[in-house]
């Protein structure tokens, strides 16, 4: 018998994970992990940790098997919340969901499962797990969840090798449907329980809340730039080079106030993020506003009316060679060499068909169609067909 320290959150999700396993002959040991409770940054008078870790309790209980919480809120606070202010600061969007799985649940709980002797950890997760053969190594593939609506492979795109070795997704091959299904047959107090959202440790958070905690509001100019700007018109040059080309496509458009108007004012240009539409309080716009670009340095927020400003949109990115994660390191093109793959720049996009370059200064992605809001600090996950094989941090 295997053992098996399953993630139980305190969800549904989890709930069947650990069910399928013992019912698949392991020896399965429930591990509820505590990452928050800072009453320094109160988030809300709800305690969702407490009910989470209640239920999750009460799942083993019913199960038959182990269950002791672990606290790991050390560990989050510098890895996780710590790393977020600091890109929030810099007017970057980290994605904590995905850090959340590289930093906690696939390394510092993973460790504590596989000292209390477990041969593998297991989560929740929609994804699978699948394995080749590469030069008679055992190669382990990332793939996505059975369930397109419900595919998380997009948050555990930094996992290394040696993580999905020990990893398993006891759920992949299933709808949400049926394992709300098996939940409610097997009398799991979780069957109907909705599905958390916000980040992965506070649930219910809003985040400029939390964020005025650590960062302080400082008022600043919200700046309409009109569609018709001359830099959007600019004709597309003769390149001497592909590197030429790859970082004209790449650039951002960069903006002075005075290429627009003053439409309203703002509490703090690190709040605010490209694409967003809800908090900017401007009316009498024949279009909504979105964001487009925010300049912390001058604490300046560019916005553009309507989804469809040019301003918006870009073709390619580039994810520096320090944040570029290969989950297949054998399928890492050389300096110089191009690869046709399918990419997203967020959770729930549909996979866009685009190119890696691989340069000496990093990879460059480009699209076949211009992107929405491409947001540095962001993770961007490349696959081929349903197998995602590596991410890296938009630059």
């Amino acid at each position: 018998m295997k053992r098996v320290v399953v993630g139980l959150s305190g969800g549904v999700d989890s709930s069947v994970a650990a069910y399928l396993l013992k019912e698949q002959g392991y020896e399965v040991i429930g591990l509820f992990m505590k990452n928050w409770h800072d009453d320094s940054v109160t988030i809300s008078k709800e305690c969702p940790w407490l009910d989470d870790s209640n239920d999750a309790m009460l799942v083993a209980d019913k199960l038959g098997i182990p269950f002791q919480t672990v606290d790991l809120s050390e560990e989050y606070r510098e890895r996780i919340v710590d790393y977020m202010f600091n890109e929030y600061e810099k007017g970057r969007t980290p994605n904590p969901d995905v850090l959340c799985n590289r930093e906690i649940k696939f390394d510092v709980f993973m460790k504590i499962a596989l000292s209390l002797g477990a041969d593998f950890v297991a989560t929740g997760h929609y994804c699978r797990k699948g394995e080749t053969v590469v030069e008679g190594e055992t190669v382990y593939r990332l793939l996505a969840g059975k369930d397109q609506n419900k595919d998380q492979s997009y948050f555990l795109c930094q996992l290394s090798q040696d993580q999905l070795s020990k990893t398993l997704f006891p759920i992949g091959e299933l709808q949400k449907s049926e394992v709300r299904k098996i939940a409610a047959e097997q009398a799991l107090v979780t069957a109907e329980k909705k599905d958390s959202q916000g980040l992965c440790f506070i649930g219910k958070v809003r985040l400029p809340e939390f964020l005025q905690q650590k960062l302080q509001p400082k008022e600043g100019a919200i700046v309409e730039i009109s569609a018709s700007e001359e830099k959007y018109s600019t004709l597309i040059p003769d390149f001497t080079n592909k590197q030429e080309e790859l970082d004209f496509l790449s650039r951002k458009y960069t903006y002075e106030p005075s290429e627009g108007k003053i439409v309203g004012r703002h509490q703090g240009a690190h709040y605010f993020t490209k694409g967003q539409r809800k908090g900017l309080a401007v009316g009498g716009t024949p279009e909504p506003l979105f964001v487009i670009e925010t300049d912390v340095e001058t604490n300046v927020i560019y916005t553009g009316q309507g989804k469809d400003h040019p301003g918006i949109y870009r073709r390619a990115l580039l994810v520096s060679r320090e944040e570029t994660h290969w989950v297949r390191p054998d399928l890492q093109p050389e300096v110089g060499a191009e690869m046709k793959v399918q990419a997203r720049i967020r959770y729930r996009q549909p996979l866009q068909e685009a190119t890696l370059y691989q340069k000496e200064n990093g990879l460059y992605i480009v699209f076949d169609q211009p992107q929405a809001s491409i947001t540095e600090g962001q993770f961007v996950a490349w696959h081929l067909e349903d197998e995602l094989i590596g991410s890296g941090v938009i630059s």
